[in-house]
C-alpha cells in the first residue's frame, strides 16, 4: 500500500510540474492527490503518526492527525487570505499608482535599478507575486519597446524572488517556515537579507552593462498625481502587513491573528473613505452603499485557485508525513549519504542538499519542496539550515521562467518565451543564486556563528 501511495504522490507531483503542457491548473492534481492519499489511509486503516521533535513518531487516530494538519494548514491559508485582501483593498483605491511618482528618469540603467530595487523592497512586504504584477503593469505604461520590456520583466522576477526570500511575509515558502516555527522573523532577516541583496544586485549589475540597457527610453508618460486616499491606503496597507511580525513577537500568537487584526483596521478605514466619497457623490442613493463596499469587492478578487492549491499540496505532504515516510526518508539520507551527518541527536542538513533543493525549485514548485523539508528534517528553530532553505527555495526558482509564481505571472503578462528567458535571464539568475549562496555560507560560518 505504501508503494501505491508513493506512486500516486509522484504522479500528482508530475502533473503539478507539467501544468503548462497538460493545460490543467495545478490545483486539480493537488486536490485530487490530497483526497486520494487520505482516503487510502482511512480505508486501509493505516497507522498514522505525529512527529514530535526529540521523541520521534507517536501513533494517533487518523481523524485526530487529519484535524491537526488541517489546523496547521488553515493557519497558512487564513494568513495568505488576509494579506491578499489587504493588497486588493490597496488596488481598489488605485494605491499602487503612488509608485509611479518615483519614476522620474529616462535612463534605462537608472530605470533598471529603480524597478529592481522596488521589486526587491515591495516583494518583502506584499509578496513577490503581487510585486511583479504591479511593477510589470507600470512598466507596460512606460516602456514601449517589447524587447526592452522583456529584459526589464526578467530582472523584476529575479529581484522580486530575492526580496521575498528574506522576509517572513514575502514568499509563501518563508511564510510556511515562519508559521511552522522553523524560523523567527528577526533571525531570518539577519541571515538572509544580505545574501538576498547580493542575489538581486549581481544580475542587475551585469545587466546594467549590457547593450540593451544603454541609452534612454523614448518618453516617460506624464503621470497623474495620486489621489490622497490612494496614497493613504497604499501606506496604510503596507504598514498593516509589516505590523504582523511585530504583533506575533509581542503576543506570541499565530501570525494569522495579527493579519486578521491588520485586515480589520485597513477594511475599517477603506469603508469610511468609500462611504464618505459615495455620500458626497450621490447622497440620495444610501440604500445602495453595500454594493460599493471595498472589502466585499476585494474578497471577490483574491486568488482562490492559489489557496486551494496550497490546501491540496500541504495536506498531501502531510499524509506522507503522518505515515512516517518523510521521517524515514530523512533517516535513510542520514545513514547513507556522507555529507548528511548527525549532530547532538538532530539531523544536520548539508549545504549541497539545500543547493539542490534550490535548483530543484526551478523545475518543481517550491511549495511542496519546502513542505516536504519541514516534514523530513527535525532540527531546532532558527538552525541556519532553515534560513538557507528559505533563501534557496525562494531564489532558485528564478533560474527558469516557470520556477516561481512571479515568473509564471510575468510569462503571462508579457508572453515571455520559455527558451528566451532561459537563454537571456537564466544565467543572470543562476549567478545571483550562487553569489547569494556563497555570501550566506560566509556570513553563517565566519560572522554570525563564529566561535
Amino acid at each position: 500500500m505504501e508503494t501505491l501511495i508513493i506512486i500516486i504522490f509522484i504522479l500528482g507531483y508530475l502533473a503539478i510540474a507539467m501544468e503548462h503542457k497538460l493545460k490543467i491548473d495545478k490545483l486539480v492534481p493537488a486536490l485530487a492527490m490530497m483526497a486520494i492519499l487520505w482516503a487510502l489511509i482511512a480505508i486501509n486503516h493505516l497507522d498514522v503518526f505525529e512527529i514530535i521533535p526529540g521523541i520521534g513518531k507517536e501513533s494517533h487516530h487518523v481523524e485526530g492527525v487529519l484535524l491537526h494538519h488541517l489546523g496547521k494548514t488553515a493557519e497558512i491559508l487564513f494568513f495568505l487570505m488576509g494579506a491578499m485582501t489587504i493588497v486588493e483593498i490597496i488596488d481598489y483605491f488605485d494605491g499602487f499608482s503612488t509608485i509611479k511618482s518615483f519614476i522620474r528618469t529616462k535612463s534605462k540603467v537608472k530605470l533598471l535599478w529603480l524597478f529592481s530595487s522596488l521589486a526587491f523592497v515591495l516583494s518583502a512586504i506584499i509578496d513577490n507575486l503581487t510585486a511583479t504584477i504591479v511593477l510589470i503593469t507600470i512598466l507596460q505604461k512606460i516602456v514601449n519597446d517589447k524587447e526592452t520590456r522583456l529584459w526589464f520583466a526578467g530582472l523584476i522576477v529575479i529581484s522580486a524572488n530575492a526580496g521575498g526570500a528574506w522576509s517572513p511575509i514575502g514568499d509563501v515558502t518563508t511564510t510556511m517556515l515562519w508559521i511552522a516555527n522553523k524560523v523567527t522573523a528577526g533571525q531570518l532577516v539577519l541571515h538572509v537579507f544580505l545574501p538576498s541583496v547580493v542575489c538581486y544586485a549581481i544580475p542587475t549589475i551585469i545587466a546594467s552593462r549590457m547593450k540593451i540597457f544603454k541609452g534612454s527610453i523614448d518618453e516617460i508618460l506624464t503621470q497623474e498625481k495620486a489621489d490622497s486616499s490612494s496614497s493613504l491606503m497604499f501606506y496604510l496597507g503596507l504598514s498593516a502587513i509589516l505590523f504582523v511580525p511585530i504583533f506575533k513577537t509581542i503576543t506570541h500568537l499565530p501570525p494569522y491573528v495579527g493579519m486578521m487584526l491588520s485586515l480589520a483596521i485597513v477594511a475599517a478605514v477603506a469603508e469610511f473613505i468609500s462611504n464618505r466619497k459615495f455620500k458626497l457623490g450621490d447622497p440620495d442613493s444610501g440604500k445602495q452603499n453595500h454594493h460599493f463596499s471595498p472589502i466585499h469587492k476585494s474578497l471577490s478578487k483574491i486568488e482562490m485557485p492559489s489557496l486551494l492549491f496550497f490546501l491540496g499540496i500541504l495536506m498531501a505532504v502531510a499524509a506522507l508525513e503522518s505515515l512516517g515516510m518523510l521521517f524515514d526518508f530523512a533517516g535513510a539520507l542520514e545513514r547513507n549519504i556522507p555529507f548528511l551527518g548527525s549532530e547532538h541527536g538532530t539531523t544536520k542538513i548539508s549545504d549541497l542538499v539545500v543547493l539542490l533543493l534550490g535548483v530543484g525549485s526551478a523545475i518543481i514548485d517550491n511549495v511542496p519542496l519546502v513542505a516536504a523539508s519541514i516534514g523530513m528534517f527535525q532540527i531546532p528553530i532558527d538552525e541556519p539550515a532553515w534560513h538557507f532553505i528559505a533563501f534557496a527555495a525562494g531564489t532558485g526558482g528564478s533560474i527558469l521562467i516557470i520556477g516561481s509564481a512571479a515568473g509564471v505571472v510575468a510569462m503571462g503578462l508579457e508572453k515571455i518565451d520559455f527558451f528566451w528567458y532561459l537563454k537571456n535571464i537564466g544565467g543572470l539568475a543562476l549567478a545571483g543564486f550562487l553569489g547569494g549562496s556563497i555570501v550566506f555560507v560566509l556570513l553563517r560560518d565566519f560572522i554570525l556563528n563564529a566561535p
